[in-house]
């Protein structure tokens, strides 16, 4: 078969007609969405090892942030939030980055990676799930942020 046959030809499963859709989307695009999340990933964790107030301007007003089962909503709340975590130094290491491309040009992310604390050499698995979307400006900000500690 060719690209251009429409899904997989079985009358019973129309939704097989997105599989055309996936496989004619260009390899620019793909390419864009990965570049995209690897890129926030890189910028958040060095301004958040470095300057973890840095971060308010990636979160907006409706942004949330559930760390550890707790809920913290919009900028403000949320890097209140990180920036009363009790470490002096930290320094996060990115194990994989997958992105997936999202509703209306966003962006869902999922990081696992190890976490150095303080002096500790032994480092924290931990896991974050970030969901960018496009503001007003076009800009991407962070729109669902999800972290967990891998413990036990």
């Amino acid at each position: 078969g060719t690209l251009a046959a429409a899904g997989c030809g079985r009358p019973s499963h129309k939704k097989c007609s997105g599989l055309l859709w996936w496989l004619l989307w260009s390899a620019e695009a793909k390419m864009a969405f990965q570049q995209i999340g690897e890129q926030f990933c890189q910028h958040y964790y060095q301004t958040f090892d470095s300057n973890r107030a840095g971060l308010h301007p990636l979160y907006s007003q409706q942004s949330m942030l559930t760390f550890e089962g707790d809920q913290f909503q919009g900028a403000d709340a949320i890097v209140q939030k990180i920036m009363s975590l009790p470490f002096q130094k930290v320094q996060h290491q990115i194990v994989k980055c997958d992105c997936q491309p999202s509703v209306n040009e966003g962006i869902v992310i999922f990081i696992t990676g190890n976490l150095l604390v303080d002096d500790n050499a032994n480092p924290l698995k931990f896991a974050q799930v970030f969901q960018l979307c496009k503001g007003p400006t076009g800009n991407y900000y962070c729109h669902n942020d999800m972290f967990r500690l891998n413990i036990g």
